[in-house]
């Protein structure tokens, strides 16, 4: 029986060499494929610190490939398996489901993720593996676990809810190693922990794994509250671990060569930014007082836009917000900030749909940012004259968590405790208009 299987395999470490062993145990030849670096990049796998040459040869000191091939391009399994003859194509099982159309080519086998792989065995590879905790198990950390995925030298291992039994069927789901009784236990096996629990816990749950020595990726918005902000970002500080505030836009290519080119002069001087936020929303936390509310939900990307433009100079801020009597927070809010010489205006809605475009708007012309702004893969620069306008592509993959963390993992390897990407100035001023916008708000409805 002749098998095959693929993979980056970056940063070599235990897990791969087990999924290597299962894989070769399956028949009697075993041929493993390599990516390239402009596959990985065409699939969206990130941080792959190794050389295609120095991974292949990770892949030969295993003792465990009869044959190795490079895969350069999507869809080359399929003609691999023909051309190698292939009965056995293996793959771990986080990949569930996404192979099967190879069913009609061979048999398809999906190998159990490895579990209980020694936190010592991961840490002490030359290539330092970074083991990350959860904290949370809803909706968006299971976007962010499928996610990490793609990106290399990361072990997400872990999670810790305040009900248990979340986490032991979120662990299961995701195959973890375990899932965590309580937060220090967590702490205690991770070196950085990725926060997705409810808006009302941020500010408890980063303090104490600052206070841990753990590196802390967090959800927006980081706190509703600047004081809280930037008291967890001194205490970062004078722990020298990382902290970055999880604003997946922030760190997507398109918008940060859209900012590039916005402020680069090429529209002239910045007048004004304007962008919308909506989704519709039928129930749940986001229409729950004290922490709901469009404001608290989603203004940190709007926002966003606007301190990366113009900056954390704003001088006045006004806010009008609809909050229906049956409801018990607002559901639309229009933010308005002013600067020197420049305004912005910031708008989100629950339950109320709007175009979610971006508009940056200057003296010699116009970034124009088509909906969804926030997920862009794609501007435009328009003029007076339209033979200048031009068009920008980018890529954006997946759910775009896999930037940010990407961001934060370079962070913790380059021990750099802040991100030109999303600067600790730029989540403070976000958070202080938050704060300031729902205090603030002159309600109509």
């Amino acid at each position: 029986m002749r098998v095959i299987t693929y993979g980056t395999f970056d940063l070599f470490h235990e897990g791969h060499r087990r999924l290597l062993e299962r894989a070769k145990a399956l028949g009697d030849h075993l041929i493993v494929g390599v990516t390239t670096e402009n596959y990985d990049n065409s699939r969206g796998k990130l941080n792959v610190s190794q050389s295609l040459m120095e991974r292949i040869r990770n892949v030969q000191d295993s003792g465990l490939a009869d044959e190795i091939i490079i895969e350069e391009y999507e869809g080359q399994k399929i003609r691999d398996i023909q051309k190698y003859g292939i009965d056995i194509f293996a793959i771990g099982s986080d990949w569930l489901g996404e192979f099967d159309y190879l069913k009609d080519y061979c048999e398809v086998v999906y190998l159990e993720r490895t579990k209980g792989v020694s936190s010592t065995q991961l840490r002490d590879q030359n290539a330092g593996v970074i083991r990350l905790g959860v904290i949370g198990s809803g909706r968006i950390a299971a976007r962010f676990v499928a996610e990490a995925r793609y990106v290399s030298g990361v072990d997400v291992r872990t999670v810790f809810s305040q009900h248990y039994a979340r986490a032991q069927a979120f662990a299961e789901r995701f195959e973890l190693q375990h899932a965590a009784q309580t937060r220090d236990d967590l702490f205690g096996a991770v070196d950085a922990v990725y926060i997705a629990s409810p808006h009302g816990t941020h500010y408890e749950h980063t303090a104490a794994a600052l206070d841990a020595g753990i590196h802390v990726l967090c959800e927006k918005p980081m706190t509703l509250s600047r004081a809280q902000t930037e008291e967890l970002f001194t205490r970062a500080r004078e722990r020298e671990v990382v902290l970055l505030e999880a604003v997946k836009t922030a760190f997507a290519p398109a918008f940060q060569r859209m900012v590039e080119v916005a402020r680069s002069g090429s529209i002239g001087q910045i007048r004004s930014v304007d962008a919308t936020f909506t989704k519709l929303v039928t129930g749940g936390r986001e229409l729950e007082s004290p922490d709901g509310g469009s404001i608290s939900e989603l203004a940190t990307y709007p926002l966003l836009a606007v301190v990366k433009l113009l900056g954390t100079d704003y001088t006045t801020i006004r806010t009008q917000s609809l909050r229906p009597e049956d409801s018990e927070v607002e559901l639309f809010s229009r933010i308005d900030i002013s600067y020197p010489g420049a305004i912005a205006s910031a708008r989100t809605g629950l339950g109320v749909k709007a175009e979610g475009e971006l508009i940056v708007a200057g003296t010699l012309g116009y970034v124009h940012v088509p909906a969804p702004w926030w997920l862009t893969e794609y501007f435009e620069t328009r003029f007076e004259n339209p033979a200048q306008n031009r068009k920008y592509y980018n890529t954006f993959d997946g759910d775009g968590l896999r930037y940010e963390l990407a961001e934060f993992t370079q962070m913790i390897r380059g021990k750099n405790l802040e991100s030109f990407k999303l600067r600790a100035a730029e989540s403070l001023a976000i958070a202080d208009i938050i704060e300031r916008a729902r205090a603030g708000a002159e309600f109509f409805g």
